[in-house]
Parts: C-alpha cells; structure tokens; sequence
C-alpha cells in the first residue's frame, strides 16, 4: 500500500439520505486504507432575533445539538451495521460549515460529502461553500453519489481520472492510481483535445489542423506523462483514452461504468475551472459515480 495517510477520512452529516451514503462510502475507503472514520455534522444558530416568538439562544443551540447528535447516531449505525470493526468517532460542532470543514481539512485525508444536502449543508456543492472549500481546503474532496442524487455510490468499474499535463493533473493521476491499486480496480487515463484550443490558449489556425496529428501528439504527450506511473504501479491495469471531445463530456461519459471520478483542481486548457465554473458543477450534478477534487499541495 503505497502513500497511505495518517489522517481520519472526515465525512459531512447533515441527516439526508446523501450523507448516510456518503458515510458508508467513506467507511470503505477508511477501511482500506487503515484510518478511522470522523462523522461530523455542523451547524449554526440564527442570527434573527425576535424574544417574543423564538427560544432562547441556549434553547435552540440544545435543540440543533441534540439533532445533530440524532443524525451521527443514524450514520454511525449505518456505517457499523456494513463495517463492525471500523473505528468511528462523532462530533457536533457550532461553526460555518466552510470553516469547520477547511479546519477538518488540515489533518484529515479527505473530506467526503453527500450529493444533496439539508441543514447547513444545504447548497453545498453548487454555489459559494463549494467554491471556498475547493479553493481553500487542505486535503482531497470527494463528492459521493450515484446515478441519481440518492442512490448508493457504485462499487464496481475502473476508477477514471482526467488528465491535460497540469501540475494539477500530476496530483490527481497521484490518487487515482492510489485508489484503483487500493481497490483493486483498473485505472482510465481521459485527455480531452479539440481543434480550438491548445491547452490554455486557443490555436492559431484552427481550420488548417490535421486532426490525427494533434490527436498522436496528445497519446504521445500522455504515454510520457503517464510511464513513471506505470513502473510505480505495475499491478494496476491502465487503459489510456485520448478523445476528441469536450473534457466535461467525455469524463461523464466514461464515468457512466466508473466507481470514481477523480479530476486536478486548476487544471489547464480544458480541464481549467474544473473547480470553480460550470464543469465542476456538471459533474458533481450528472456524475454516476463519486467524484474526487484534488489540489496540488503548493496551492494549498
């Protein structure tokens, strides 16, 4: 087992089904890698006040408290009923969720959070706390979901990872051969091209390329990317996939058969925004698989 971290796999609770899934999905992964499990549901006491119709401050933090400990207890029970041995721990916290989140970050090994959220977790993934959260956190994000926002992550197919020759993208091939040699699954490398742009930068005469020519360039580019990885993982199958397609599409794509989506966060060329604009978005809302945001440690 190679590059195993020391930290807890932290997983959001907010009492939705989502969150329970994503328990038990990241009770597998703190399985295999030998690390426990943290349950942490976070929330926040409203700043309106009005005397005369609301509880006391004290009042409505006992009762958040006391259904975020309800929710725990319902994912902890979840997770021990498919994982007995597994070491759990559970905390309510009073904070911002981002906040709270990015400091679970600094020592855990990922952060795993469900698809669809209630509580203070609610817009989690589509607007501002996601973008914060990807910006600032300090450990891989995975967002655990299936076809469906409810349905159960899936546990079988190769785990994909989207590559375009980024730092970023050195990181990401990093875990997802992690993950695939941990799981025993088989690894799909994807490099998207298209006849506009070059990376970062669009071409300069589009309409004289020769498409077969930037298509060898680009195989080329990522069998040379990719044979260091190779000799450091030989027991993990590896297919490599250079597609003439939009990046978004074509991860989505191969990511219907997948166990998990794994992409860079500040990629360049068509893998750029992948946090932060609406690719991020698209995969985390039409994945059918986990999906894995990773950071390049020197942005961090």
């Amino acid at each position: 087992m190679s590059g195993v971290a020391e930290g807890a796999v932290v997983v959001g609770i907010d009492g939705s089904g989502s969150a329970r899934h994503a328990a038990v999905w990241a009770a597998g992964e703190a399985a295999r890698r030998r690390l426990r499990l943290r349950l942490v549901h976070i929330y926040g006491i409203p700043q309106v006040r009005m005397p005369a119709v609301l509880p006391s401050t004290d009042a409505i933090r006992t009762s958040f408290e006391a259904r975020g400990k309800e929710w725990l207890a319902e994912a902890h029970d979840a997770v021990s009923g498919r994982y007995p041995d597994l070491v759990v721990e559970t905390a309510a916290r009073e904070w911002s969720p981002v906040a709270a989140l990015i400091q679970e970050s600094l020592t855990a090994t990922m952060i795993v959070l469900g698809s669809r959220g209630l509580g203070g977790f609610t817009g989690l993934l589509i607007g501002s706390t996601a973008v914060a959260l990807a910006q600032h956190g300090h450990c891989p994000i995975v967002v655990a979901r299936g076809k469906r926002p409810d349905d159960v992550p899936p546990e079988t197919g190769p785990v994909v990872v989207g590559t375009d020759g980024s730092a970023a993208s050195e990181v990401a091939l990093a875990f997802a051969f992690d993950e695939a040699m941990l799981r025993g699954a088989g690894l799909t490398v994807v490099r998207a091209w298209n006849e506009i742009f070059d990376h970062e930068s669009m071409r300069s005469h589009p309409l004289a390329i020769r498409p077969a020519e930037i298509e060898a360039a680009e195989r080329k580019a990522v069998e040379e990317q990719l044979a260091p990885w190779q000799e450091k993982f030989p027991e993990v199958p590896l297919t490599i996939e250079v597609v003439r397609d939009r990046p978004v599409r074509a991860l989505l794509g191969f990511g219907e058969q997948a166990r998990l989506l794994v992409v860079g966060c500040r990629g360049r060329g068509g893998f750029e925004g992948m946090v932060l604009g609406s690719t991020s978005q698209a995969l985390v809302a039409h994945s059918n698989c986990p999906v894995a945001v990773v950071r390049p440690a020197s942005t961090v």
